[in-house]
């Protein structure tokens, strides 16, 4: 199954709230805001101190009304600390080779983070077929999505960094577009 099955939990769920947990009472709030626009997912970045804590927290609390998944992982230790909460998806920004073996393994969707052709062909070479295209703002947008999918016809993405209110239905309006990130969704 290629990247554990990403694929459903994308198709699944069009939009992925991608927030920032600095303590407890937040947390409550993410999910209260979440849960009466009728969202049932949620990426928690490793961006505070807080970060693992709220993962641990908000599985317990709500994970049975919940996909948690795990956002900015960047090491392999970040992966198995993944594992051991039994997070249900892993997202990272981007790429090493010491990452590829672990998330392959790990048995937890996972997707990652690219945001030109030579990584998306370095994906390629893996088996992987869906990425996270990051930070999408910066490197062209839904224009440059749109110049991917000529090239890379079975290649999916769900783009974050500059995502909004105001341009995420552009992007999903992109056949190659399977969901969105972003955190205006918690707002």
């Amino acid at each position: 199954m290629i990247q554990n099955n990403i694929e459903k939990i994308l198709k699944e769920n069009p939009l992925i709230p991608v927030v920032t947990i600095s303590d407890e009472v937040e947390l409550v709030q993410i999910y209260e805001k979440l849960k009466s626009k009728n969202i049932s997912v949620i990426e928690i970045t490793l961006r505070t101190e807080f970060a693992w804590e709220a993962i641990k927290l908000f599985k317990q609390k709500y994970g049975d009304e919940f996909k948690v998944g795990v956002g900015t992982i960047i090491n392999a230790e970040q992966i198995q600390k993944s594992i051991d909460l039994r997070v249900d998806f892993m997202v990272s920004p981007g790429l090493t080779t010491g990452m590829i073996q672990l998330l392959d393994f790990s048995g937890i969707p996972f997707i990652t983070g690219v945001s030109t052709p030579s990584e998306i062909i370095r994906g390629i070479e893996i088996g992987w077929e869906f990425f996270k295209f990051f930070p999408a703002d910066l490197f062209g947008g839904s224009e440059a999505l749109k110049a991917y999918g000529s090239i890379f016809r079975n290649i999916k993405f769900c783009p974050t960094g500059g995502i909004s209110e105001a341009n995420y239905k552009e992007y999903l309006e992109l056949d190659n577009v399977l969901a969105v990130g972003g955190s205006w969704l918690a707002k």
